[in-house]
């Protein structure tokens, strides 16, 4: 099982090279070309949305990304250091709390990205929120 780790400040400048490192390492790892464009959406909006967290709580820490090869998914982790994860998806969370357009963006942007993957889990990490995503890899391995 192979891995690649990003890290890097909560800055938007950043979500940029995150989605083409997360792109280039699953076309690499052998998903589908027809699903990258997934992947580079899905990493962007999962980046984002802790960037976002980060800003909004005034955390300078840093935003993890994994991409973990593994025999026949390619998974993506995404995490924040902005606490963790306390209903935001499903209403009520602290960013709701704080008005509607904080919570609303993280609620949307948690929507965009399951409706993007069909592999999603939401929960927390060691710091703060966690995002982990697969996608299927081809069964043809991929030249090096």
């Amino acid at each position: 099982m192979a891995t690649v780790e990003l890290r890097f400040s909560a800055l938007p400048e950043h979500v940029r090279t995150a989605r083409l490192v997360a792109a280039a390492v699953a076309r690499r790892a052998g998903v589908d070309e027809s699903l990258l464009d997934e992947v580079r959406l899905a990493v962007g909006e999962a980046c984002s949305r802790a960037v976002g967290l980060h800003q909004r709580s005034g955390l300078n820490g840093a935003v993890r990304v994994a991409l973990i090869e593994e025999e026949k998914r390619f998974l993506i982790e995404v995490e924040d250091e902005a606490g963790p994860i306390g209903g935001s998806a499903g209403g009520g969370g602290a960013g709701e709390a704080e008005g509607d357009a904080d919570g609303g963006e993280d609620v949307l942007g948690l929507a965009v990205i399951t409706g993007l993957v069909e592999d999603v889990e939401v929960g927390n990490g060691n710091e703060g929120g966690l995002i982990r995503m697969s996608w299927p890899v081809s069964t043809t391995s991929v030249g090096v």
